[in-house]
């Protein structure tokens, strides 16, 4: 009877010492999972903001795509063909002279100067009266 007590008790020491043991192991089992949880929400969180940044550009290159296909319709239009010829190849329709002159320095060296042409302001009032008068 002694030998079966002394089991009995060893036993139930082990049952007890095990008992907390698992414990303490079902309470790391949940900080684990809690952690991993964490790591996962957190990781969902940055995906959620990386999409709602692609999701803003494609916004910001969808109207940017808007504008150059209407500047590219302008520039397709007959209008700005013809304006492009015009400007930059100096042609003309049929009857049409082109005349091209000269930079604006040029001109400035061949036109006739005069000095009733130079600018200048009117004349004061109170000068205006002193001529009047005297």
């Amino acid at each position: 009877m002694g030998r079966q007590r002394l089991k009995s008790g060893v036993v139930e020491g082990l049952k007890e010492k095990l008992a907390t043991y698992s414990d303490y192991l079902f309470i790391f089992l949940f900080l684990l999972m809690l952690a991993s949880l964490t790591r996962n929400i957190l990781k969902v969180v940055r995906v959620g903001q990386g999409i709602e940044k692609i999701e803003n550009r494609i916004e910001r290159l969808k109207k940017e795509n808007e504008e150059l296909e209407k500047k590219l319709a302008i520039s397709k239009s007959e209008a700005s063909i013809e304006k492009q010829l015009r400007d930059k190849l100096g042609l003309a329709k049929e009857g049409e002279m082109v005349i091209v002159l000269p930079d604006e320095e040029v001109l400035e060296k061949l036109a006739p100067t005069s000095k009733e042409e130079e600018e200048t302001l009117p004349d004061p009032n109170w000068k205006k009266w002193l001529r009047l008068f005297y």
